[in-house]
This record gives C-alpha cells, structure tokens and sequence, in this order.
C-alpha cells in the first residue's frame, strides 16, 4: 500500500472541512462489553496478567489485506469507500494548540494530549507500522470509520496500549485553542470486548464549532494487540457515537487477524 504523506504537507478533505471525521469501529463477543473492566484499570495492568500470547506468523501485506473487515462485519448502513478517500480522512476539530494551564503537570500531561490529538489526526494511534500494513474506510452519512492492520515487529505496540490507558487520567479535560476558537476535549475509558492479548478503548469528545455552528464530535477509538500486531479502530462523527459498531469491529476484526496469523482462512461474515 502506498505510504501516506506526512501530516506537514496533508491537505483536509472537502468532505471533512465541516468537521467530520475519520474513523474505524468494532465490537463485542456477544454483543455486550467486558463488565469486568473498570476505570482505572490500564492496560499495562492487563498485560500484567498476560496469557500465553497467540500463535503469530510474520504478517504479510497480503495477509493484512485480507484480515481487514468489510461492511458485514460492522452491519448497520455502513459503506465501504475507496482507500485513497479513506487515507485523506482528517478532522479539522483535532487541530490546535493545547492549553498547559489546564495541567497540573503540564509538560507530561500536555505531551500526551498532543499526541492523543496528532495520533488520531494522523491515524497512527499505536505508532507507524514496522511492517505491513492496511487500512479501510466506512462511512454512514456523517459518521466516518476507520479500521487499520498493521505489524509492530520492530517496535512494541504494548507500550501504545499502555499509553493509551493513562490517557483517562491525564487527558480527562482539556483546552485546545485554533484560530482564536477554543475547544474542549473529553477522555473517558471504555471497555472493550475480552479480544485479542491485550487491548484499550478511549472515547474523545471534542466540543467546538463546524461552520459556524455548535458541533461536537465523538470518537470511539480502539487497539488491540495480537503478538506483534494490533488492529486499530476509530469510529464516530457529529451525529454521535458510533459505539455498537467499533465493538462489532473489534469482535470480528481480532478473530479476522487471529485466523490470517494461524495459516486459516477469515470465517465468512455475518449477514
């Protein structure tokens, strides 16, 4: 897959100038939510009390190809659009300067915030891929979902897992300024289908304006690490939270990488 251009020289889509958004999504074993999960707890505390890692092979670009979802697997009135639409997904909401004032340890706090906001305008949320990788893009009118596999052979996508699980903490509420506009940002943990080796969901809410007018936009965003790779989801928009389907995606997805890494063919997709 052609490597995307870096952030300096990309370009907001149209499609996006209004404030909508990139993003992937996934899903429950069985349509509910790992209960046992609790605030507070990261996932460097759930690798603590890893399992025997799953059986992986190197991840091929083809292999990556084919654990990528499809509109099946996240139901709803989701539609598959064209790689290149889907790699110039950007939202101009996540663009801005983060206010320190706002931290009380500010150049710890504020780093990672600006990364959370960098990492999800960039769609690197677990670092650049060390090996393969492919993404895929949905949309549902102003909902946007996009769903990334990718190989972290030669950096550790665990540390990204145990970032993102701080994130609740220090990123709870912040301030970010662009343009003279300020905007507000949320971070909350939520629970994530028992998938994969280990795993994290955050929700960002980010209050502002699109054209003009009050708008926020939610983002459900999930990673989870299989081995040496992880899959990526972020999904959500202006109509609100898109959480049934980045569920349904992280369900299907991890089952789609497991079975590609074992030598087997992906189970065909729910109707």
């Amino acid at each position: 897959m052609t490597r995307r251009p870096s952030r300096l020289v990309r370009v907001l889509s149209p499609a996006l100038a209004a404030g909508t958004l990139l993003c992937t999504a996934s899903c429950s074993d069985d349509g509910g939510t790992d209960g046992s999960r609790v605030r507070g707890v990261t996932a460097s505390q759930v690798a603590g009390e890893r399992q025997a890692p799953s059986p992986t092979a190197t991840l091929s670009t083809d292999g990556a190809r084919t654990a990528l979802i499809t509109e099946a697997d996240i139901e709803d009135d989701w539609t598959q659009v064209k790689d290149t639409e889907a790699e110039n997904w950007h939202d101009s909401l996540l663009i801005g300067t983060v206010d320190v004032s706002d931290f009380l340890t500010a150049k710890t706090q504020a780093s990672d915030c600006r990364r959370l906001l960098g990492s999800l305008f960039d769609d690197d949320l677990l670092g650049r891929p060390s090996g393969a990788s492919e993404l895929r893009g949905f949309q549902q009118g102003d909902s946007r979902l996009l769903y990334q596999v990718a190989s972290y052979d030669r950096t550790d996508p665990q540390d990204s897992l145990n970032w993102m699980g701080t994130l609740p903490e220090n990123c709870d509420q912040f301030t970010v300024t662009d343009g003279g506009e300020k905007r507000t940002v949320q971070v909350i943990e939520i629970p994530l289908p028992k998938a994969g080796d280990a795993r994290q969901g955050l929700r960002v809410t980010v209050q502002g304006s699109a054209g003009g007018d009050d708008a926020t936009l939610t983002l459900d965003v999930a990673a989870v690490r299989v081995g040496d790779d992880a899959i990526t989801v972020t999904a959500g928009g202006l109509d609100g939270d898109e959480n049934d389907s980045a569920q349904q995606a992280v369900r299907q997805g991890t089952q789609r990488l497991k079975d590609v890494l074992a030598g087997k063919s992906p189970a065909p997709s729910p109707n």
